[in-house]
């Protein structure tokens, strides 16, 4: 075992013991699906004392995505002869209700997987008059890179270019978890990638209102063992704020990717899967660039989501149960190879996390 590592779980063990003589456990709570795999994939959970539990939450950005998402995707793929999907590649074995778009490609639908959104916009301008409609799923991460695309879009007069949007907020959602009290969650662990956007102060607001510790991290074990340290140092102290341990995290963020946010999008109430409504936690284009929103411009109906049988995507993404306790994933009905739910397709999904690394 690497020496820091060892010293900061032997660091952890001690605060752990004084916190537990005044409570019977701790829950951490990740809001970011690389945190997920990564405490899997290293085993940290076997590192840690009994009584502190991690827990997942909605940090994995196809796993929030709501089943109607993919069946308005679908629905465009099935018109092969008109549009192109570009989309990351995990968004592509998703169940909808009737197909993914990895069984409409294999009946002759044109989907291609693009690395980013301005690979979706190269790919419009080489097929000229065909319709590429991107995916633009996930949070702050990718959303500045869809914004830019549209952006180019309009500038060059690039016609048939669309953006599905489907674009989230974190905050929001850490908001609605709190606020709804049916989980206990007694601190974040804070996601990486998208406080290089929003900074670490943008949790400030959380700690304050709801006595939560937050605290970013980056992505190696150790990272996230440091986080752990500092979250509980901050419970057995008495103290709730917002920190990073990660240094690409300044407080204010990226103020030149905010920008971009701010001019291209507006925020509007969005509905993530489990959650239900949240106001204010997406983002749709603003009106100058309604042209580019794939929703409008193809009239595409309101559709309701309805869950696969016995799936709880839903409840293992807010911290209601780990994967161990869905059936379908005990009873070895959902896998990699036959997902049920998005969970286990994503690459960032809890439930392919624990298949892949802590099922034995």
């Amino acid at each position: 075992m690497n020496k820091a590592v060892s010293l900061s779980c032997k660091k952890i063990h001690e605060i752990c013991d004084g916190l537990f003589s005044r409570r019977q456990r701790v829950q951490i709570m990740e809001v970011c699906g690389t945190h997920t795999m990564s405490i899997a994939r290293s085993g940290l959970r076997s590192l840690l004392p009994e009584g502190l539990n991690l827990i997942s939450g909605p940090g994995c950005p196809v796993c929030v995505t709501e089943q109607s998402y993919v069946d308005k995707a679908v629905a465009l793929a099935d018109r092969s002869s008109e549009f192109v999907i570009a989309t990351y590649g995990d968004m592509v074995r998703v169940p909808g209700s009737r197909s993914s778009l990895a069984e409409a490609r294999a009946g002759g639908a044109d989907v291609r997987v693009v690395t980013s959104a301005d690979r979706a916009l190269e790919l419009a301008r080489q097929l000229g008059q065909k319709q590429v409609v991107f995916l633009a799923v996930g949070f702050e991460t990718t959303a500045p890179g869809t914004a830019l695309a549209v952006q180019e879009a309009k500038r060059q007069g690039v016609n048939n270019f669309s953006a599905l949007t489907a674009h989230k907020l974190i905050l929001p959602a850490m908001d609605a978890l709190l606020a709804a009290d049916d989980v206990r969650i007694d601190g974040f662990l804070c996601p990486g990638h998208v406080s290089v956007i929003l900074g670490y102060g943008a949790y400030d607001g959380l700690s304050r209102r709801y006595g939560r510790p937050c605290v970013v991290a980056g992505f190696d074990p150790l990272q996230i063992i440091a986080a752990l340290e500092a979250i509980l140092q901050q419970l057995a102290d008495g103290r709730s704020e917002a920190v990073s341990v990660y240094p690409a995290v300044a407080r204010d963020g990226n103020p030149t990717a905010l920008k971009l946010l701010e001019d291209v999008f507006v925020e509007a109430d969005t509905s993530w899967r489990s959650l239900g409504v949240i106001p204010n936690s997406g983002l749709v284009l603003r009106q100058e660039f309604a042209e580019f929103d794939a929703a409008k411009r193809f009239e595409l109906p309101a559709t309701e989501s309805h869950e696969s049988p016995g799936c709880r995507c839903g409840d293992v993404i807010c911290g209601r149960c780990t994967p161990f306790e869905c059936e379908l994933f005990s009873s070895g009905r959902c896998t990699p190879r036959a997902p049920v739910g998005p969970c286990m397709v994503s690459s960032e999904g809890a439930c392919a996390a624990a298949y892949k690394y802590e099922k034995r």
